[in-house]
């Protein structure tokens, strides 16, 4: 589920000591997973093939020819989940093994949905320099790298850096997954409200890692009015507090966006996506367009609670799995990496981003209403249409090794 504080390092908390009669401490005791063997081992013949002397030939046939690594071993089917702890959830900045839990609760949602097998890895460095290094050095490991819970603007520079250094799918899911997934809705309440992506007008709510992939994303998909809001008000080029990246996101969206609040940015406008953690006035949105639309994203509360969107909105989605319409990462990130594993992509382009956020909105169908505009994350069949977009897409673009 979507939780992104953007522009903070830390939320506010209180102090959570374990709780053995609690029901959710009891489930995590011991961790959510483990590794266990694929092959047999009974007896010596056995023990022979899958260790010494046996082992040796197919370490030197992967010596001989590194690709059969794909073939011979777990690195086509699994990734690394890596954090340094410092944007979790809705908790902020908490530490690598604060980070625990959430990472492998990532890589058992890897497992359920995708069927890859993920490994969570959390660094103990908040330097981009160590991190990048680090995940280089770790990259023969894996078939592909999923960022996670690392906060912006650093994870920008991160990503941007894996990607150019290293031949295997980069996928920093805070951004890429939360743009995926509010794209697919977007799609569907659209249709819902007869609207087209050409003609609206979106505020987004939070300018960290969801609030500037979401931007990028639904320019890719043909918006062209996006004004983007932080807690200084609306990013535009006539600013100068601006880090690199808020003064990318003011030259992208200079056409539209105007100095003001986020309720002077909402007067008129048709879509609301909320990744802010903030709150907006009830008023601000009650001045929105008619049947506008309200994605309020944080967690646990969103930007406008749904009761008090529901009054103005024609549509309304949360992350939340207690309210209809739930955006939910899920969705996004085991078809994604299922599909690029499938055929070996080198990358995972704005293309096949682009192309799992249509699988996703097509698989409403005929069920589609105000109320439904995504599908369930317990849908069986969204992994499959994600992956099957994800391959036929890289292969289309040349970015598959295995083009069968």
């Amino acid at each position: 589920m979507v939780a992104t504080p953007t522009d903070t390092n830390m939320i506010d908390m209180q102090t959570v000591s374990p709780d053995p009669e609690d029901p959710i401490f009891a489930l995590h005791r011991g961790g959510k997973m483990e590794i266990s063997a694929t092959v047999p081992l009974r007896d010596a013949a056995d023990l022979a093939m899958t260790y010494t002397p046996g082992v040796a030939r197919v370490c030197e046939a992967i010596a001989a020819d590194p690709e059969a690594a794909h073939e011979y071993t777990w690195v086509s089917n699994t990734v690394a989940v890596v954090t340094d702890g410092t944007a979790v959830l809705g908790l902020g900045d908490i530490g690598p093994a604060a980070a625990m839990p959430v990472m492998e609760g990532k890589a058992v949602l890897f497992k359920q949905f995708g069927g890859v097998d993920a490994i969570p890895i959390a660094l103990a460095t908040t330097d981009v320099d160590e991190i990048v290094e680090t995940i280089v050095r770790l990259a023969p490991t894996f078939g592909g790298i999923n960022l996670e819970d690392i906060s912006s603007p650093r994870c920008f520079e991160i990503e941007r850096r894996l990607i150019e250094l290293l031949d295997i799918p980069v996928f920093h899911d805070d951004q890429h997954g939360t743009a995926v997934v509010v794209l697919a809705a977007l799609i569907n309440a659209l249709r819902v409200t007869d609207r087209d992506l050409e003609d609206i007008k979106v505020v987004i709510s939070g300018a960290g890692a969801a609030g500037v992939a979401i931007m990028k994303m639904l320019q890719s998909a043909g918006v062209r009015k996006i004004a983007v809001v932080d807690r200084s008000g609306v990013i535009h080029p006539g600013r100068d507090d601006l880090n690199e990246v808020k003064r990318w996101v003011a030259e992208q969206t200079g056409d539209w966006a105007r100095s003001g609040t986020v309720s002077d940015a909402l007067a008129g406008a048709d879509v609301l996506i909320g990744v802010s953690g903030g709150t907006i006035p009830e008023e601000a949105v009650a001045s929105m367009a008619r049947d506008a639309i309200v994605f309020g994203l944080a967690n646990p509360t969103p930007e406008v609670h749904p009761d008090v969107a529901s009054r103005y909105a024609r549509v309304v989605a949360t992350g939340r799995s207690d309210f209809p319409n739930q955006i939910n990462n899920v969705l996004v990130f085991p078809g994604i990496f299922r599909g690029a594993l499938d055929v070996r992509a080198t990358r995972i382009s704005e293309g096949m981003k682009l192309a799992a956020a249509h699988a996703i909105a097509d698989l409403v169908g005929d069920d589609l209403s105000a109320t439904h505009v995504i599908p369930s994350p317990f849908d069986p069949r969204v992994a499959s249409a994600v992956s099957r977009a994800v391959t036929d897409t890289a292969r289309r673009e040349g970015l598959a090794r295995r083009p069968y």
